[in-house]
């Protein structure tokens, strides 16, 4: 009986439910259970359950969502940089390149896989990247390739870019989000642990065509990595010699 009891004030009673208790009075022993659950715990666990049962329920996506994780806003700094002022420009000075940064916040997906992922397309233009996350077999390419898209759209629209394929990735990173601890049972009553990992993804696109290397210094073709080292090997000097 216990059992009965402490079922019934978890679960969330309806209203059809509530509605149809006289009919259910006649029989004894039901009659004495209802006498025992007060109506205020009824009304109560009627609007909220006491356990979490649906993913959507706290307004987010799992355990981010504010009912159960109410302080985590995520990161938040990045997107200021759009509301950046700058001073006006020179007429003898250059053009400053307009530019949009972006981000896609508690990925379900690990931090050190979705590096590879987002270094593959650093300083790629746009169009090129999209193009190369097509062929990319991984869960992660999927919210890079949705990350430069809305960071392409943000562009045109809010940034009075004037052409959507005049745009290359001039930043691309990723930051560690939220680790969430679970247990995993195995045989003879013996447990591992298990982290679920979350990561953020940050975007800015620039205007204009990509530089042709990157990274710097810039790659020496094979017959200036034989200079630079025929150079070396003339510099020496014998240590205690004339």
């Amino acid at each position: 009986m216990h059992k009965v009891i402490r079922q019934m004030t978890q679960l969330s009673l309806q209203t059809p439910l509530l509605a149809t208790t006289t009919s259910i009075t006649s029989s004894g022993s039901v009659a004495k259970l209802l006498a025992v659950v007060p109506t205020t715990t009824i009304t109560q666990t009627g609007d909220c359950c006491g356990v979490h049962t649906s993913a959507a329920s706290g307004g987010g996506s799992g355990g981010l969502c504010a009912k159960w994780n109410k302080h985590n806003y995520g990161p938040r700094r990045w997107l200021e940089y759009n509301k950046t002022v700058h001073p006006p420009q020179e007429t003898e000075e250059e053009p400053r390149k307009a530019y949009v940064c972006h981000m896609r916040s508690n990925i379900k997906y690990s931090p050190d896989k979705m590096w590879y992922i987002a270094a593959f397309v650093r300083g790629m233009s746009v169009d090129e990247a999209l193009k190369q996350l097509n062929f990319v077999l991984k869960k992660g390419a999927t919210d890079v390739k949705e990350t430069i898209l809305e960071a392409q759209q943000m562009a045109v629209e809010r940034h009075n870019v004037e052409y959507r394929s005049n745009l290359w990735i001039a930043e691309s990173f990723v930051g560690k989000g939220r680790v969430f601890k679970g247990l995993r049972r195995h045989a003879r009553g013996r447990f591992g642990r298990v982290e679920y990992k979350h990561c953020h993804y940050f975007l800015r696109l620039e205007e204009g065509e990509p530089p042709q290397h990157y990274y710097a210094p810039e790659p020496q073709t094979p017959q200036q990595q034989y200079e630079h080292w025929l150079q070396q090997m003339r510099s020496r000097k014998v240590i205690n010699s004339l």
